[in-house]
């Protein structure tokens, strides 16, 4: 049987994804099958579970996904791993669900991240109540960025034993993973992704935590495993472009996987190593970085006249954030520098200083309701009125309801900010691919 562990911590910026991944890539040197979860809606932390664990990660999240598609996300894995890590988003408890709602909804024990570097004492009470606001399993805390030997001696004695001292990593710059807007650098952008890991990886060897045989994790009783019934071939015989390269890199490896079990073929183009459009019915162009790779973007003349030429055939693009900027008629950049885009969609991408949207939405079309999430900086300003908008999945007492999110379509192209999770309703996410309106 699997042991099981929810990486979680009081809040974001404290090391979650260095240890989940630190610790997938300690157990995965070793011979141990791995297979790692992040909690909540992320494209960026996956990519470094996905490196240390060497195996595709999905997301879990109980609105998203639904609980019935997390159980048997979790189940299969049991099935496969002798451990199973789910790394959480932002603090334990933060969100509607939150990472804590998913361990104690799947009995996940927690092992709780905590940046101990300005504290001593403080730090018991930080675990008393992570550990004890609300009744969940446990399996222990990592102190993370720790001033040296004695820093550590006193949180250590800060804890009673059943708070489970799991030891502490150091403060090292070293270990510290690159960030921009949206989040952590991808993995496949750093040579040295893997040496990385390896260096954090190496440190948890040594601490109380790195060195608990699997054996010896909490018991973990994974939910039981369900025979999925097979999708409807809507799909059959449609063969789908998708853009993958570092513009155009969030895309969950399940969407994928809901496409296929569609019926369709899926096949691979990079607009930044030159590649024209594949042959194919249809096209997906997925969020990313294209303010980062504008200039390389807006000189690829030849694929916006490709893509151009497949929407006025009448054969369906389905663009999402990133994805919708790039077919703007121009992007401004970050340094307030403007570039002439794609021109499939009229208006101008403009990157902002701050959050412009984040939070879960649902596309509800023609009885059928498509869950995901929206979290981008960018605004698109666009005299086309949108076909649609998309519903936030919840709304705060005392404040106005969040807007949703636009919808756009023209002709056989439809863009959104929003990022679907195709499972939560596959006849939708196919009809994202088929040339008929949303309207």
């Amino acid at each position: 049987m699997a042991a099981a562990v929810l990486v979680a911590a009081p809040a974001s910026g404290q090391g979650k994804t260095t240890v989940a991944s630190a610790l997938a890539r300690l157990h995965a040197r070793a011979g141990s099958r791995v297979r790692a979860f992040k909690c909540g809606p992320d494209f960026l932390d996956p990519q470094w579970l996905a490196l240390a664990s060497g195996g595709p990660v999905d997301a879990l999240d109980l609105w998203i996904n639904g609980e019935a598609d997390c159980a048997a996300r979790l189940a299969r894995a049991a099935q496969d791993a002798d451990l199973v890590i789910v790394e959480g988003v932002m603090g334990l408890y933060d969100g509607e669900p939150s990472a804590a709602d998913l361990a104690r909804r799947f009995g996940l024990p927690v092992l709780a991240v905590i940046d101990a570097a300005k504290m001593a004492g403080t730090f018991g009470a930080i675990v008393h109540g992570l550990r004890t606001w609300r009744a969940l399993p446990w399996a222990g805390v990592l102190a993370n960025r720790v001033g040296g030997e004695r820093h550590a001696a006193m949180l250590a004695a800060a804890l009673p034993p059943e708070a489970g001292w799991g030891g502490h990593l150091p403060a090292d710059a070293g270990f510290a993973l690159p960030e921009r807007h949206l989040g952590l650098a991808g993995a496949g952008e750093l040579p040295d992704a893997l040496a990385r890991l390896d260096a954090v990886a190496d440190a948890l060897a040594k601490t109380v935590l790195g060195q608990r045989a699997l054996a010896d994790w909490p018991q973990w009783t994974p939910p039981a495993l369900v025979d999925p019934s097979p999708l409807p071939r809507r799909l059959e015989g449609r063969r789908i472009a998708v853009a993958r390269d570092a513009a155009f890199a969030f895309i969950y490896a399940a969407n994928l996987k809901t496409l296929q079990a569609l019926g369709a073929e899926t096949v691979f183009f990079s607009p930044l190593a030159g590649d024209a459009l594949p042959p194919c019915d249809a096209v997906w162009l997925p969020g990313g970085y294209p303010e980062l790779h504008a200039q390389t973007l807006a000189a690829r003349h030849d694929l916006a006249t490709q893509l151009a030429a497949h929407r006025d055939a009448g054969r369906a693009i389905w663009a999402e954030c990133g994805g919708m900027m790039a077919l703007a008629e121009a992007i401004v950049d970050g340094q307030g520098r403007e570039h002439r885009l794609w021109g499939l969609l009229p208006g101008t991408a403009v990157l902002g200083q701050r959050v412009a949207a984040l939070g879960p939405h649902r596309l509800v079309f023609g009885g059928a309701e498509l869950r995901g999430h929206s979290f981008h900086w960018s605004r698109l300003d666009s005299p086309l009125a949108p076909a649609l908008h998309t519903e936030p999945a919840r709304s705060t007492p005392g404040l106005a309801p969040a807007p949703g999110e636009p919808v756009y379509q023209r002709g056989a192209l439809k863009a959104s900010w929003f990022h679907p999770w195709f499972a939560s309703s596959p006849e939708l996410a196919a009809r994202l691919f088929s040339p008929e309106s949303l309207a």
